[in-house]
């Protein structure tokens, strides 16, 4: 196998109301567990620290605050799924600055919900049949990206 998958879990405690209908719902609080899955090339030093150390940063603009009153949260609504899909693209950067590559990511606001998005659809599910061929795709789309 050329590559290693890992994971790592993460935890932010913040506070969040959700707009229906153009009207504040009530601001509650919340420990969202933030899952990633994530591949490193099997010959590269992993330096765990210094991942932890750049995601830790991020959140930390968030830990124990009201979302509704942070950018981006303070224009989008901040459900579960709008704060997935941005800290995916955040967290996406980090890895990719940091020679890591996103696989799939699950945050969870309770133990019995979460949201998942992932770099795998449904198109390719029957050729992913292996680590290798998935991070095959995965690089040859982070290749063409940056061309």
């Amino acid at each position: 196998m050329r590559f290693r998958q890992y994971k790592f879990k993460f935890y932010l405690n913040a506070r969040h109301g959700i707009y229906k209908n153009g009207v504040l719902g009530e601001v509650h609080p919340h420990t969202w567990e933030i899952v990633i899955n994530v591949v490193k090339g099997k010959d590269e030093t992993v330096k765990f620290h210094h991942l932890e150390h750049r995601v830790e940063e991020l959140l930390n603009r968030y830990q124990d605050k009201t979302l509704n009153e942070i950018a981006p949260f303070d224009m989008i609504n901040p459900t579960l799924e709008n704060m997935c899909e941005y800290f995916k693209d955040e967290l996406t950067e980090i890895l990719n600055r940091n020679g890591w590559i996103f696989l799939m990511m699950e945050m969870s606001e309770s133990p019995s919900m979460s949201y998942v998005v992932s770099l795998i659809d449904d198109s390719y599910t029957e050729e992913m049949q292996t680590i290798n061929s998935l991070t095959d795709r995965i690089l040859k789309e982070i290749k063409q990206s940056r061309d």
